[in-house]
Order: C-alpha cells, then structure tokens, then sequence
C-alpha cells in the first residue's frame, strides 16, 4: 500500500505531545515546536527536502525514549525538576535512538537522537564536540533548549520577550550550540512571521506546510515495524501496562492464525492491537494509576481515549479499518459500551475480536486496584461478561480453548 509517512509522523506527534504535558508539564505542542524550529533552520542551511523530512521525524520524536526510561526509574510527576532528572539520563538518548531504527527514514540518519543533548563545547553526556556531533542533533538540541529553558512559546505570545531568547541564544554561543546555528537563528528571530507560526494556534499548520510529502510503498507487515515501537512507547505511560499491547499483539497474532486470516488482515489487527491505547497518552497517570473507585468525571476522561486515537490516526490513507477497530475497541454488544454505543449487529468480527482480547490481556495483568488473573479466573470473567451480551460468546469459548495450558 502507498504508505503518507508525513501524516504518520503528524498523528504520532499529537500522542507524544500528550504524554510530555501529563508527564513532564512541558507547554502543549512542545514536539512540534522543536520540529518547527528545527526545519526553519535547516531551509536556511540548505538542506534537501529528504533532509528537511528526516530532521522533522527525529524532532517530533527526539523525546521517544523518555517515558521509557522514566518508567524504569519508576519516575512520576509533573514538575520541571523531573523532567530535568529524566533529560539528564544518558540511557533516554540511547533508548531513543534504538526506537527509531525501524522508522521509514529518507536519508538513513544515525545516531541523531542519540546525540541530541551533546553541547558544542564538549560537555554533553558522551563527549561529543563541534562537528563530531551529527548536524540534525545540533539543530535538534537547539530547537530542544529554547523551548525548555527559554519557554521560547512565551517569547511567540508576547513580542516584548523575544530579546530574552536572543539573549539566550547569544550567551551560549559556541558553549551549548553551534555558532553557526546560533547566527542562523538570530537572523531568522528578526522575521515577525517566524514567532506567529510558533503560537499554538498557528503551529499545527505551519509544521505541515514545511513537511516535504513523502509517501512509501510498503506492506502492512513492513509498517508494523514502526508501530511496534510506539507501543513501547505507549505501554511506558504507566507501570500497570508495561506489556499490555505487546501482550495483546502477541495474542491477536496466535488468534488471526487460529482463524485463518489472511495476511493484511491479520497484519492490519496487529497493527491495531499496536495503537488501540494511543489515546491514554491523553489521560492523566493519576487516573490510570488510582487504586480506588473513580469518578464520574476521571471515567469519562478514561471513556475519551479511543476518540483521541481515532483523532490523532484518521489522516493515515490505508488504516480506516485499523481506525475502526481502534475507536470501537471498547463497544459491546448490547450498546452499553463506549464511545458510540454501537450494538451487535454493527460491530465486525475484527472488532469483536479485539475487544475480547484486549479484556482477556487485561485480566491477566496487575492493576492498582486488584491483582493479574490467571487464565481460569480471567475466563470466568469473561463467560460472565458473553452471558450478559456484551462480548462475544464465541469467540470467548475460542479463547478459553486456545490459551488454556
């Protein structure tokens, strides 16, 4: 299939802009704001339109690893300080390098995000200076600096702030960033139409006029490269779900053969099975990780996340149907699910499918309110749940048989 990696790359962005506010407290938008900076001085360096393409996919993802790594360190909260412990962590860079390596690149980069915090002068966590540092990662740690340290978007809100930035910029010359790049930047902070286009209001658009368009044709196997990474990245928003896609793909891989799904459909479920709880980036971990009852107002919030995947996924030409299993991942039979309340007879086999075993992986896994099923309890659960018409009792007798040990 013609793959549109810019619209890809533009629906993962949103997800991973998601996970940075409720993580870190970073401003929305902060990945494409990197982005954003980041192209604009790479036209003026002159770079190709493949090298345009690749320095925005590393920027929107240049922060990959982080969660990851958070989550390893059993790191939480919202505060700059964490974020600051969580940057200063040589192992995100590493990890986020190692991320990408099945991404779809135009110009085969290597070791840009690893290298995105190396300063000019040496003093970065690998030592690293001046041109050893990869040109994309210089640009990258710049664009990455000014939003965190200067909160550059201030300075786009309000004119009277941009000298601070300038400032900043000039004072760390030839110590954090390349003087080359500094020039650069300072030339392009005297045009009005730069900082308009890093307001939030602005952002979104100006980020896909400067995207070059670049479709790939690839199968959906070749695809599901890329997205079993950002399960990773997924999973890693909180440590009750470490392995809760990769676990669900791995089920749906054995349940696709079972029926004898042909091969797109099969690679298309794993690919859903990927991305079915992309829009948990959006929920708080206050929520996901609350060992009590919730609230009316904390499940609604909950009840939104397959409407943010189908968001940040509905521009990608071929995944329609993945879409669709994704929004409705969380409907049941007799229209009590969410969020459209779809009954039986409008929800496909696929869809059905995925909800059972999404549920059935669940069960089996830990959750601040109650302890990881084994297969005999989760079954039960399940059998309960088909008795009252809202799974599949067929496909939950199938399950029961299938993973039985």
């Amino acid at each position: 299939m013609l793959f549109n990696l810019a619209n890809f790359l533009r629906g993962i962005s949103k997800a991973l802009d998601f996970v940075e506010e409720d993580l870190f407290g970073v401003p929305t938008n902060h990945s494409k704001r990197i982005a954003l900076i980041a192209v604009r001085l790479g036209r003026e360096m002159k770079m190709t339109s493949k090298e345009l393409f690749d320095l925005i996919a590393l920027a929107l993802l240049h922060d990959n690893g982080a969660s990851i790594k958070i989550l390893q360190d059993s790191l939480r909260g919202s505060t700059l300080e964490r974020q600051n412990l969580a940057e200063s962590m040589k192992k995100h860079c590493i990890i986020g390098e190692q991320n990408v390596a099945n991404f779809c690149f135009m110009t085969n980069p290597v070791n840009i995000i690893q290298y995105h915090h190396e300063n000019h002068d040496g003093t970065g966590f690998f030592g690293k200076h001046g041109d050893e540092i990869p040109l994309m990662s210089r640009i990258i740690h710049m664009a990455d600096k000014l939003d965190l340290d200067c909160r550059i978007k201030n300075a786009a809100d309000d004119s009277s702030d941009r000298d601070r930035v300038i400032t900043y910029v000039k004072d760390h010359e030839g110590t954090d960033f390349s003087p080359e790049i500094a020039d650069i930047f300072i030339l392009l902070a005297e045009q009005e139409t730069f900082w308009n286009e890093l307001t939030d209001k602005a952002i979104s658009q100006a980020l896909l006029r400067y995207t070059p368009d670049f479709s790939i044709d690839n199968s959906y196997r070749e695809i599901r490269e890329m997205t079993k990474t950002f399960s990773k990245i997924i999973d890693a928003k909180s440590t009750f779900t470490e392995l809760h896609s990769s676990g669900l793909a791995e089920k749906v891989g054995k349940m696709t053969t079972y029926y004898g799904f042909n091969e797109d459909t099969a690679e298309q479920l794993l690919i859903a099975a990927d991305l079915h709880d992309l829009g948990k980036m959006a929920v708080s971990n206050k929520i996901l990780d609350n060992p009590g009852i919730l609230t009316d107002a904390e499940f609604n919030k909950i009840k939104t996340h397959p409407g943010v995947a189908k968001i940040c996924l509905e521009e990608i030409q071929g995944f329609e149907l993945i879409v669709q299993w994704i929004y409705q991942h969380h409907e049941k039979l007799d229209g009590s699910g969410y969020p459209q309340g779809l009954t039986g007879e409008r929800l496909s086999f696929e869809s059905r499918l995925l909800t059972c075993l999404d549920i059935y992986q669940a069960l089996t896994e830990e959750r601040p309110y109650r302890k990881a099923m084994d297969h005999r309890a989760a079954t039960m659960a399940l059998r309960k749940m088909a008795t009252k018409n809202l799974i599949d009792q067929q496909i939950v007798n199938d399950i029961a048989q299938f993973f039985q040990s």
